[in-house]
């Protein structure tokens, strides 16, 4: 048996923070009756399968206005009806659910004398929703490296999955030059190849952080995903 504990749900490539409940992805098929006369046998009708349905995702949490990427994003999401990549990960990374989505409710409050405020999502899926067994690999020796001298912490390394790192002040781009051995390499969802930089991305206002996502897929396995905020200095 596999504990729940662990479970998670990523929006964007971006994990969901403070998240307290995680549905599970149910699809259904509408029963197409296939009888006829010539082959209904004893009076019992005959069937196959019809049009498929991944029902809604609902997310349950506590609210986190500081989570920009995950529980903030949904929110601004669901304004704008964008439709975003989200996985459900099992603990231990043993499997996952990856589908197409967008966010159809949205609820933060509930402030009970007793306990946090919370946050909900339901997120309605679109298209095949695709199950992954087995974990990628994900990144190799020497992992990764990033331009104009950034410092990074901690130090790259293939199951260290959040970093940050810092530039100089009047630094306003940076690359990453990913490597591993198997599977297609994204940086910010475009395929860079292994060993290879990536094309410049662009850094905020000074003080503020950029958030870099590396992710390795593997075919048929649940992805890697290494998140690295790189901030500038302020002087």
């Amino acid at each position: 048996m596999i504990l729940a504990k662990g479970t998670y749900l990523e929006w964007d490539g971006n994990r969901v923070g403070d998240i307290t409940n995680v549905d599970g992805l149910e699809r259904t098929a509408e029963k197409e009756d296939s009888t006829t006369h010539d082959d209904a046998t004893d009076g019992y009708t005959e069937s196959q399968s019809g049009w498929k349905t991944a029902g809604d995702v609902k997310v349950e949490g506590n609210f986190k206005p500081s989570d920009a990427d995950g529980q903030i994003a949904i929110n601004t999401d669901f304004d704008s009806g964008a439709v975003k990549t989200a996985r459900i990960v099992f603990p231990g990374d043993v499997a996952a659910f990856s589908f197409s989505g967008w966010p159809s409710a949205v609820k933060i409050g509930g402030a009970a004398l007793k306990g946090g405020i919370g946050f909900s999502a339901t997120i309605t899926p679109s298209g095949k929703p695709t199950l992954s067994i087995g974990t990628s690999t994900g990144l190799t020796t020497p992992f990764f490296a990033l331009s104009e001298s950034a410092v990074l912490t901690p130090a790259a390394a293939n199951a260290v999955y959040d970093y940050v790192a810092t530039v100089l002040t009047d630094v306003t781009s940076i690359t990453v030059t990913p490597t591993a051995s198997a599977g297609v390499i994204t940086v910010n969802g475009n395929t860079v190849a292994t060993g290879v930089a990536s094309s410049a991305i662009a850094l905020g206002a000074a003080g503020t952080n950029t958030t870099i996502t590396i992710v390795v897929t593997e075919t048929g396995k649940v992805a890697k995903t290494y998140t690295i905020k790189v901030a500038r200095a302020t002087a």
